[in-house]
């Protein structure tokens, strides 16, 4: 077995999860592909190398996952949940022209709040939405073209 099946098989039996070969393929996916997917991504990126994985399959395990800690749910939009490995705290930045997410470095740990005091905080997030930097340029450049014309 490659070093890096070693490596994800650890950390799963590390939080007493049994390392099939789905498992680690999907974690394997988080570790290569960062880009905070979504159930359908990960099921079109892993069907063809598993064609007899399922979505349920894959709903099951992210829902293990995410209950032992390896990977945490993102919702920035309310039709959508996507998915990224457990990190250092950070937030989030969703491009409304692309689509793209973005991570920015932010302690939200350490945000400070008022009013909460006898409440119980299960989840902090921080979600900016605007246009990142290459659709903020390719507007600039259509604007410029429609100028010149």
């Amino acid at each position: 077995m490659e070093q890096k099946y070693l490596n994800l098989s650890t950390k799963l039996e590390e939080k007493e999860i049994r390392p099939t070969h789905q498992r680690l393929k999907l974690l394997e996916y988080f570790y290569e592909h960062p880009n905070h997917p979504t159930v359908d991504d990960i099921f079109r990126a892993l069907k063809p190398h598993m064609p007899t994985m399922t979505k349920a399959t894959i709903y099951n395990n992210l829902k293990l996952f995410v209950q032992k800690g390896i990977i945490v749910e993102v919702h920035i939009e309310d039709n959508e949940v996507r998915y990224e490995l457990a990190v250092k705290s950070h937030g989030h930045f969703k491009c409304i022209d692309c689509g793209t997410i973005y991570d920015f470095g932010a302690e939200i740990d350490e945000l400070p709040t008022t009013g909460l005091d006898e409440f119980q905080i299960d989840n902090k997030n921080v979600y900016f939405r605007g246009v990142c930097p290459k659709c903020l340029s390719k507007r600039n450049n259509e604007k410029v073209k429609g100028e010149k014309s």
